[in-house]
């Protein structure tokens, strides 16, 4: 599952990385987004406009429970999403991309699970293949939410997680945001793992954990320190 990232950049630098979509003047460098939150995501609607979704999504026939909650998908597998009930018309007419220059993913036994965080070597951002939604409460309120396509993990994240988000090339942004229905066959084409020579990837501090924790400081290399040697005591 992909469950945090990052878009540590501020609406000028995501401009320039991102010329032909509207970047919001607003936008704040966030370091540590998690499911539930807001995030900057680019419906397929012309022109292409960078809109705050809430990351998780909420079927547009979606029912809240007895508490006034709505279950959300943080994630879609891109090799069932197009059969998937929950997904499947978000597939053929709501597709998006989520704006991001780094996940986190975790590795190791319960308790003890060590962050990871990957991105670009290059350090520009990018964008994930995502799926959204627009969702009207009966009280008449609108949620925009969206959630993230995931396929294999490539080499560089494997020994972390078997699964991965999907980063689309700059190439496949014209084909995914079509506003037209696209076939099956043509997406799915576009939703391979990254390569895994362009990723890098390193353990990042524990209070990454805590999804409320923003400091710059949360993408940042961390390595545990080592354990301190006691003092052998005076043979007899």
């Amino acid at each position: 599952m992909c469950t945090r990232i990052s878009l540590a950049q501020d609406a000028a630098a995501l401009q320039a990385a991102f010329p032909d979509i509207a970047i919001p003047a607003g936008w704040q460098p966030r370091y540590n987004l998690a499911v539930g939150g807001p995030v900057l995501a680019v419906p397929n609607r012309a022109p292409w406009q960078a809109t705050v979704f809430l990351w998780g999504f909420i079927p547009p026939w979606a029912r809240a429970d007895a508490r006034g909650r709505y279950r959300m998908f943080a994630n879609a597998r891109a090799e069932t999403a197009a059969q998937k009930p929950t997904f499947r018309a978000a597939w053929r007419h709501h597709r998006c991309l989520v704006l991001a220059d780094g996940f986190y993913e975790w590795h190791g036994p319960k308790g003890q699970r060590q962050p990871w965080y990957f991105r670009l070597r290059s350090g520009r951002p990018f964008a994930l293949a995502g799926l959204w939604s627009r969702h009207l409460s009966p009280d008449g309120s609108e949620h925009l939410t969206c959630a993230v396509l995931t396929t294999a993990a490539n080499e560089r994240v494997r020994p972390v997680h078997a699964r991965m988000p999907v980063i689309l090339p700059p190439e496949a942004y014209a084909a995914w945001l079509r506003e037209d229905e696209v076939p099956a066959a043509t997406l799915q084409a576009l939703l391979r793992p990254y390569p895994a020579a362009d990723l890098e990837g390193y353990p990042v501090h524990p209070r990454v954990n805590n999804p409320r924790y923003e400091a710059p400081d949360a993408v940042q290399p961390w390595h545990p320190p080592r354990p301190r040697r006691l003092p052998l005591e005076d043979a007899p």
